[in-house]
């Protein structure tokens, strides 16, 4: 039996093509188009360069500098709260060019306006992707729609690399997708190079024994680090310094479980009892899906990723709200004829990671206090139930159909009958 016919579902494979416009597309265009430039704008040029106390920015743009300079750059004093320096040695190398705007406001103002043209057309590529033309409404409704969610705002609030990783990720889904194996295995590689939580992702080339891309995705961020570990100042203490600090679970702005577990001074057993029910939920999703790896390899690239994303959300060490936004090409499948997002606890899920509003309330200080800081965590652990349980519904579904048909298949058969004597 050949490997591909192992763990297969029977749905036949269709490659999305591109819909024809229609009267909605027309109407729904002219209403999207104007809200979405007019959230744009404000967003890039009110909220974003109004800035906030958060400035992941200037962070990133002052060790880079520092770097040019020849001064160390893992120098910080890491039990402060202030945000941290975080990137290794290779990530450094490959975000110096920031650094070579001498004027902060002006490299400042060029970071968000990059990321905010990565959002858009990583929404542009989604939206190709999924069988959809640019001419149509799907662009620009879910460009007013990203645009409205605390992952989008605060990425660009914060001056934070975000965007541009929603770009890579997009972009090695597409290639993968297409069979270009070298470069996704480069693009993804670049995003595990600025941050290793992008590495889960490896796992959707590998289980098609695709070794190109596996072996582009873990060549590029260990070849960066070789090169870069001479030419970066105080290299070194990358290890003896900031690993170190990145093993401890921080207290604050961490919606991780275990970021939960310690501000709420959980018990060890009930910690651990929690992320291993959680881990095996995110196991036996990805098992099941893997069932339309090759006849609907879009649904399952899409919703593999969502789900393995929202699972490093939520049982790493470290979760923040808007990495939420790497969970769009998952949502982009509701415009597909199955998905997680045709159910109501989806949207929930999706409402309580992505909502920009706050909970909290003078009635009940407490509890939405708790709400206020951990209703993404809540959402990511909503999410990873719901599509756990939506592909083991399609599995039952699809086995209950198969049955059927063979049934009435058996009974559609001619009776053969004994020859006479």
């Amino acid at each position: 039996m050949n490997v591909t016919s192992l763990w297969v579902a029977r749905t036949p494979l269709t490659e999305p093509t591109e819909r024809p416009l229609t009267r909605v597309d027309i109407i729904g265009r002219a209403v999207a188009w104007p809200l979405a430039i007019v959230l744009v704008l404000h967003r890039v040029f009110v909220l974003a360069l109004n800035g906030s106390v958060t400035d992941d920015f200037t962070t990133v743009w002052s060790a880079v500098r520092r770097s040019l300079d020849g001064v160390p750059v893992y120098n910080e004093i890491y039990h402060h709260v202030d945000p941290h320096y975080l990137y290794n040695p290779g990530a450094t190398l490959l975000l110096s060019p920031l650094g070579w705007l001498t004027d902060h406001d002006s490299a400042r103002t060029a970071f968000i306006v990059a990321n905010a043209l990565a959002v858009i057309a990583a929404l542009g590529l989604l939206t190709k992707m999924f069988g959809y033309s640019l001419r149509g409404v799907v662009w620009p409704a879910s460009i007013a729609l990203a645009f409205l969610t605390e992952s989008v705002r605060n990425t660009l609030i914060f001056s934070n690399i975000n965007g541009l990783l929603l770009l890579a990720l997009v972009g090695y889904l597409w290639l993968l997708l297409r069979g270009s194996s070298w470069a996704a295995g480069v693009v993804i590689g670049l995003a595990i190079l600025i941050k290793p939580q992008f590495a889960p992702l490896l796992f959707l080339p590998a289980v098609k024994l695709d070794w190109r891309a596996v072996t582009g995705g873990l060549a590029v961020p260990v070849v960066s680090n070789l090169v870069a570990w001479p030419l970066v100042p105080g290299a070194s203490d990358y290890l003896t310094r900031l690993v170190p600090y990145l093993s401890e679970v921080r207290d604050y702005a961490n919606s991780s479980l275990a970021g939960a577990a310690v501000y709420f001074g959980m018990p060890p057993l009930l910690e651990n009892a929690l992320w291993l029910l959680f881990a095996a939920i995110v196991a036996v999703g990805v098992i099941v899906l893997l069932r339309w790896r090759y006849t609907d390899p879009l649904l399952w690239a899409t919703t593999t990723t969502g789900l393995l994303m929202t699972g490093v959300f939520f049982l790493s060490s470290l979760g923040q709200m808007y990495y939420s936004m790497m969970l769009f090409p998952m949502m982009f499948t509701v415009l597909q004829r199955t998905s997680v997002f045709h159910t109501w606890p989806a949207w929930v899920a999706a409402f309580l990671f992505l909502t920009p509003e706050s909970f909290h309330s003078w009635r009940a200080v407490d509890l939405t206090r708790w709400l206020d800081f951990f209703h993404p965590t809540l959402g990511w652990a909503l999410m990873l139930v719901v599509i756990t349980t939506c592909t083991v519904v399609w599995w039952r579904t699809e086995s209950v159909d198969f049955s059927h048909d063979r049934l009435q298949a058996d009974q559609r058969r001619p009776v053969a009958r004994a020859p006479h004597p």
